[in-house]
């Protein structure tokens, strides 16, 4: 008898699988007859429904993403949907920063450190979303009529690296390869052509890039999304594509050739990218786990007010909340802070009115009680940044070993730089009249209106508050004419060295201090100017790390300090909330890697 009834269990555990097996769409009864020693039994089996696809939401912040095009993307929204959707020669985890290998599977380098010869994997298709699946990107037919899969190659890659240093496509990054790839500044500038770059495929699988230096951040800078391969039939056409140009990242346009590719873009609302069953997975970058990853583009109030609601599954969290998660029995548990490599900071157009003074700058930046903001506004233990280049960077300074070095709070001391100028100048404090510009968000907006009191209180000066949404205050910091007297901005790592920060974002022609106008306008034929260049590119250079590290602390120096053309405010933390359900990595970069993430709902 006991023997019967096991017997009876088992059977119908095994109907049950084979029927779920069969893909029955939803949990159902069905009647089963099953056979037990000979004798016909009728029982009832339920069907289990088999898991939904693996989905997250979350949200990129109010405004439209600006771009998903590897050659003019500049900022953490575009590059987190570029860096799914395309993968450089190498590959920077963002949750640890390290280097591994991408799309090139190994590289060998040259005895002088120059020349780089990268070797391709060779089984990495291009795909796109066809309106209802992801498929693989075919060829133009042949004689006969038949088509192949297109396969990455290092022709791609030759073509995206020109593309993004043409001077027709008038990238913001790229100064960032200019500075590493033989003949690219050149060819940038007009001055050269695309033929004397230093990037040539020399057949599928092989890519030779020759750098300027012999430099340890070589590999990282030519792994940055800004040298990502890009389609070039699908741009400008071939003889079966229609050339889309500068349309040619849109939906139903969009090819690539990640772990995810594009899906959906609903501008101004959403962005969703899809897994793509085709990735081959490496050793490095495996086929993902999540199925579908949903941006919306909600200010982080009503993300979160989304997230309480159970329709994001991670979010930040807005300042005026922090202390009710950290509080909350539930969020607490949810909650997460931990440093991330990026900066805070307020850019001062210097030759705006005003600001065009070092002793405004100056006073400004030293009249923000940046610990002060940390305990009462931001509460998710930032720390306060006395210079730029964000501590635990290679050769970046610390605190530990410089703790007098940069920028620190002194009101009295700001105070009297502005009586000293309004004195000079035969003017009041009623009279100064200077804008800060911030991008769209409630967050930004209360550290704004928080450093517009203290320097109410400290400098008795009313300054101006106003913002512009993400996309747009973009180009207006670039601008030479809009660019407004005080903006903020932040930078995150692009590859842990400081040469990333201080270097490449506010050298002429950086990222912060665009050639010909926009930023802090700051560059060649001052003489303070020419000699803090010089020291940067030394410092590339050093081989000793102590000097190396000296050498950027001196920089930082003048950045901050002695020229005052940034006021650096905190070092950022990584916090939000996240769902239990969801087994994810944290970012130290800024951009959320998904190709690590899960659900197990």
């Amino acid at each position: 008898m006991r023997s019967k009834g096991l017997a009876v269990i088992g059977l119908l555990v095994a109907a049950s699988m084979i029927l779920a097996a069969c893909g029955t769409a939803t949990p159902e009864t069905v009647i089963q007859t099953v056979v037990v020693e000979g004798t016909p039994m009728v029982v009832e089996v339920t069907a289990a429904a088999p898991a939904g696809p693996k989905m997250v939401t979350g949200s990129f912040g109010p405004g439209d993403v600006p771009t998903i095009d590897p050659g003019l993307s500049t900022d953490t929204s575009s590059t987190t949907i570029v860096n799914a959707t395309t993968i450089g020669l190498s590959y920077l985890y963002e949750s640890d920063a390290t280097l591994h290998p991408g799309a090139a599977q190994s590289w060998d380098i040259s005895e002088d450190g120059l020349v780089y010869t990268f070797k391709l994997f060779d089984n990495i298709p291009w795909v796109k979303w066809d309106g209802s699946q992801v498929v693989k990107v075919q060829t133009c037919p042949d004689e006969a009529g038949a088509t192949k899969d297109r396969m990455l190659t290092a022709y791609d890659f030759e073509y995206g690296i020109k593309r993004a240093l043409s001077p027709e496509l008038a990238s913001d990054y790229a100064y960032v390869l200019g500075f590493a790839i033989k003949g690219a500044n050149e060819y940038n500038a007009g001055e050269a052509t695309a033929d004397e770059v230093g990037v040539k495929a020399i057949d599928d699988t092989t890519l030779e890039v020759t750098f300027l230096e012999d430099a340890a951040y070589n590999i990282n800078i030519i792994g940055l999304w800004t040298a990502h391969a890009v389609p070039k039939w699908l741009i400008e056409g071939d003889d079966c594509t229609e050339a889309r140009g500068d349309r040619w990242t849109e939906p139903g346009f969009f090819q690539g050739y990640g772990p995810f590719t594009l899906k959906e873009w609903v501008h101004d609302s959403y962005i969703t990218i899809v897994k793509n069953p085709f990735w081959p997975g490496t050793p490095d970058i495996p086929m993902p786990k999540l199925d579908e990853v949903k941006h919306l583009m909600l200010d982080e109030v009503a993300e979160f007010a989304e997230y309480e609601a159970g329709n994001v599954d991670f979010s930040h969290v807005p300042l005026a909340d922090i202390e009710r998660v950290k509080a909350d029995p539930v969020l607490s548990a949810e909650y997460r802070s931990a440093p991330n490599l990026c900066t805070y900071y307020y850019g001062f157009n210097t030759k705006a009115p005003f600001v065009d003074d070092v002793r405004v700058r100056k006073a400004l930046s030293m009249a923000i009680d940046r610990q002060g903001l940390i305990d009462n506004v931001l509460k998710a233990g930032q720390e306060p940044a006395q210079w730029f280049s964000r501590p635990g960077l290679v050769a970046a300074p610390t605190m530990a070993d410089y703790p007098d070095l940069g920028i620190k709070y002194d009101a009295a001391g700001a105070k009297a730089l502005i009586d000293e100028y309004l004195a000079e100048k035969g003017i009041t404090a009623a009279d100064v009249d200077i804008t800060l510009m911030f991008n769209t968000s409630s967050g930004h907006q209360k550290i704004a209106e928080a450093i517009q009191q203290m320097w109410k209180t400290n400098l008795g000066l009313d300054i101006k508050v106003t913002n512009q949404e993400w996309k747009v205050f973009l180009e207006t910091i670039r601008d030479p004419v809009a660019t407004p007297q005080i903006y903020r901005l932040g930078w995150c790592v692009d590859y842990p060295d400081a040469n990333n920060f201080i270097r490449e974002v506010f050298i002429e022609g950086g990222s912060a201090n665009i050639k010909g106008g926009g930023g802090i306008s700051w560059g060649a034929g001052d003489p303070e100017y020419d000699a803090w260049a010089q020291l940067l590119l030394d410092a590339a250079k050093e081989r000793d790390p102590q000097k190396r590290t000296d050498m950027y602390a001196q920089a930082e120096e003048v950045l901050v300090d002695t020229y005052a053309a940034i006021a650096p405010i905190y070092w950022y933390t990584s916090s939000g909330v996240t769902k239990p359900y969801v087994t994810r990595s944290y970012a130290v970069t800024g951009h959320n890697e998904f190709v690590t993430w899960d659900v197990s709902k």
